[in-house]
């Protein structure tokens, strides 16, 4: 075995210190350096805290700072992910309805007892159509449509109208199973999101009315569900 002279195990010695020292070094600058945060996580934290703004503080009062602000983000960020307050605006209502057809899919509401089934199927919707920050938001929207281009336009299309859709399509898979029948499943759908939500939702935003308590929008599903199926249930399920 060749024998290693003093300057070669210097030599040795020395790029090995290097090498420890550039490993440190680039250890030390990734755990540094702040993780890059994808794109969809911040648009979401962003709409969560628009969501809250527009709330609280109407859609005139809220901007862009604010919202950039409070989401932890610098204005470059906020407007290069959403261009505009109606952007934003429009992204949060659907944002908002995305994830709440997300956790509720009604297609897997089937049950037996149509009348259960529907009743589970109501709650869901009431769960989004009663709930305080999306009441508020309708409020707003009712403040600021005079003012704003298509801000009531934007909430009707990418909210009302698709929590009607959705229940729509229950409805349909309902009737393809032959436990109701129905000439205007569209229609239908309005009907009875207008029975489960619309009377205590204008009772709480021209009356300034509480929203009703958990039982009582149990106990109104309840009735709803009933009253609807004495209309349109099968002969062999009718009530």
């Amino acid at each position: 075995m060749a024998k290693i002279t003093p300057l070669q195990e210097s030599a040795v010695r020395h790029r090995a210190a290097q090498e420890t020292a550039k490993a440190a070094s680039d250890d030390k600058r990734c755990r540094g350096r702040p993780q890059v945060r994808p794109d969809d996580e911040t648009r979401q934290i962003i709409y969560e805290v628009a969501r809250h703004e527009f709330a609280d503080s109407g859609y005139a009062a809220t901007s862009m700072e604010t919202v950039a602000r409070r989401a932890g983000v610098s204005t470059k960020t906020l407007y290069r992910l959403v261009p505009n307050k109606a952007s934003l605006f429009e992204g949060m209502v659907s944002d908002r309805l995305e994830r709440f057809l997300a956790d509720v899919n009604l297609r897997a509401v089937d049950h037996d007892d149509i009348e259960q089934a529907l009743y589970v199927a109501l709650m869901a919707c009431a769960d989004l159509t009663l709930d305080e920050e999306v009441v508020a938001l309708q409020r707003m929207v009712l403040q600021e449509a005079g003012k704003a281009s298509d801000i009531a336009g934007t909430f009707y299309r990418n909210g009302i109208q698709r929590s009607q859709a959705a229940l729509a399509d229950w409805l349909r898979g309902q009737q393809e199973r032959g436990l109701i029948q129905l000439d205007d499943v569209e229609e239908a759908a309005g009907m009875l999101l207008g029975m489960v939500a619309s009377a205590p939702r204008r009772a709480a935003i021209y009356g300034g009315v509480p929203l009703p308590s958990r039982a009582q929008i149990e106990a109104r599903a309840r009735t709803c569900a009933a009253l609807f199926l004495r209309g349109c249930g099968t002969p062999a399920r009718k009530p």
